[in-house]
């Protein structure tokens, strides 16, 4: 947690990641950022993983952590409309939406600029026509499931990790700002539209592939746990552990070559082919074939322990596999000892190591992360804070049922 967008509101309506992350990044840089949840919970307030008890989301409240929760019943005008008078409230470091909800409906730009010209509203999307999409219904489209996995496997593999949501939620912040500045210089507002089909396909044009498909007229094939254009792959020790080894610059390739001590067999290999591996990474990808039996061989000699130390001492790039589990146990980095991470407090009712800013600013000071809201623990404050209602007023939402708190 840092202070460098205090001041900043930042309001926000969205389920599941890529949205909430978004969110979640500003409050992490300081940002008061306001939930606008609905009464008894949105889509993914109970989504996997939950606690033991099968209570609370550890996913709700891992991505919700250090937001408001001002919780309304959206399926009622009346708390439509408070929706739309919270996001569009006057303040000159206000004014800034973020949802998921549609394009089209009752938090259209369109409708939110009516009530604040300058409103700046970044909207997440599937596809950018309007059709529905999640990252895996995205990332199959895209084919990455088909560059996935073992060389002689045909059927798709989807990848556990939701990149392209994950993506998005940076990318919205960073849009955000960019539009948050432009505004400062014009007074102007706008609606950034950011469809995970567009980011996933920005994405891979950026990286290169859809110009390897133009000119090769070809799919990427599957390669296993190769690295592509590059050496890089899993090996086992001696005592049964497996790491992974990357050696894509020219000091990677030469200290593991040291390391392994398997200069001469290298050197051989390169006189025959008439290439170098040092100069060209390329090489060691096209023949990593050759390579890695080198390298399987030299492993399979050496314990772990001895291994990785020398790995260290020369700069060599690795790393373990090991379950989650084992690393939050374990490793040196999954701990209190990383100003990342703190053991907390949650609604869940459960105390565990949590992430705070995924950035490091040296000169500014680092606090610890802040816990998500219980739902709707914020309604009053901010319906007081932000609209200015009464007391009363705010009473005779609650005996409506428009409105809801923490224990309601």
């Amino acid at each position: 947690m840092y202070d460098l967008l205090a001041g900043m509101r930042v309001v926000e309506a969205a389920a599941f990641i890529a949205g909430p992350s978004c969110g979640l990044h500003l409050a992490q840089m300081g940002a008061e950022v306001i939930r606008i949840d609905q009464v008894g919970g949105g889509p993914d307030f109970r989504r996997w993983p939950r606690a033991p008890d099968g209570g609370a989301s550890l996913y709700w409240e891992g991505l919700n952590k250090a937001k408001k929760s001002l919780a309304l019943d959206l399926t009622r005008p009346e708390g439509r409309e408070l929706a739309v008078r919270i996001a569009t409230a006057p303040g000159g470091n206000a004014g800034l939406f973020v949802t998921n909800f549609p394009a089209e409906g009752f938090l259209s730009y369109d409708r939110l600029r009516e009530r604040r010209s300058d409103l700046i509203c970044v909207r997440v999307m599937g596809w950018p026509d309007g059709r529905p999409a999640v990252d895996y219904t995205v990332n199959c489209a895209v084919g990455v499931p088909l560059m996935t996995g073992p060389e002689d496997e045909s059927a798709p593999i989807n990848h556990v990790l939701p990149a392209w949501d994950l993506l998005a939620g940076a990318y919205a912040a960073f849009a955000l700002m960019a539009a948050e500045r432009a505004r400062r210089a014009t007074g102007e507002g706008r609606e950034v539209r950011i469809p995970l089909s567009d980011l996933a396909i920005a994405s891979l044009g950026h990286l290169g592939q859809i110009g390897e498909v133009a000119t090769t007229g070809q799919d990427r094939p599957r390669m296993g746990n190769d690295l592509y254009g590059a050496f890089g792959r899993d090996f086992v020790t001696a005592d049964g552990r497996r790491l992974m080894v990357v050696a894509i610059t020219p000091r990677q390739w030469t200290g593991l070559v040291s390391v392994l001590g398997v200069g001469e067999s290298v050197t051989a290999v390169e006189t025959e082919l008439g290439v170098s591996f040092a100069r060209d990474e390329g090489a060691r990808f096209e023949h990593r074939r050759r390579l890695a039996a080198l390298v399987e061989s030299a492993i399979a000699a050496r314990a772990f322990a001895e291994l990785t130390a020398a790995f260290e001492a020369r700069g060599v790039t690795w790393g373990p596999y090991q379950g989650l589990k084992q690393a939050v146990e374990t490793d040196p980095y999954f701990n209190a000892a990383n100003p990342l991470l703190h053991e907390i407090d949650h609604p869940s009712g459960w105390r565990y190591l949590t992430p705070g800013s995924a950035a490091t600013l040296p000169e500014s000071d680092r606090r610890a992360p802040v816990a998500a809201p219980v739902l709707g623990r914020d309604t009053d404050e901010v319906l007081a804070e932000v609209l200015g209602m009464t007391d009363v007023e705010i009473a005779g939402l609650h005996d409506r049922g428009v409105a809801a708190g923490a224990r309601e």
